[in-house]
């Protein structure tokens, strides 16, 4: 016999926990690319790799960003609430992370260490 409810909650929780988890994290990249600090990640090169971005693809990459930052028409002030913004939205995007994995393996460890 399926428990019908059991399985509605878990599957509510895990849609509600994915929800808060990739808006908090793309809302905190967001605010951060706001502030002025543009996450710039340069390829790792591998060998079978499809493409491979130059050395002057990535310095142009980062002239767009700085051109960028220099554009914003918000203040210091704006840009600092952004950025701190945007680190509560990671940082709420890791709890919720690492309360997803106190509710899986919690139980568990108090089993172990009791």
């Amino acid at each position: 016999m399926i428990d019908w409810l059991a399985f509605l909650l878990v599957f509510v929780s895990a849609l509600v926990g994915t929800v808060v988890v990739v808006s908090s994290y793309s809302l905190g990249v967001r605010l951060l690319t706001i502030s002025g600090r543009t996450p710039i990640v340069t390829p790792a090169e591998f060998t079978d790799a499809i493409t491979v971005v130059t050395p002057a693809e990535i310095r142009q990459a980062e002239k767009r960003a700085a051109k960028a930052a220099r554009k914003s028409p918000l203040s210091e002030s704006q840009k600092r609430a952004a950025l701190v913004g945007a680190w509560a939205c990671f940082t709420l995007s890791g709890i919720a992370v690492i309360f997803g994995i106190y509710l899986i393996v919690g139980e568990h460890l108090i089993k172990i260490f009791s």
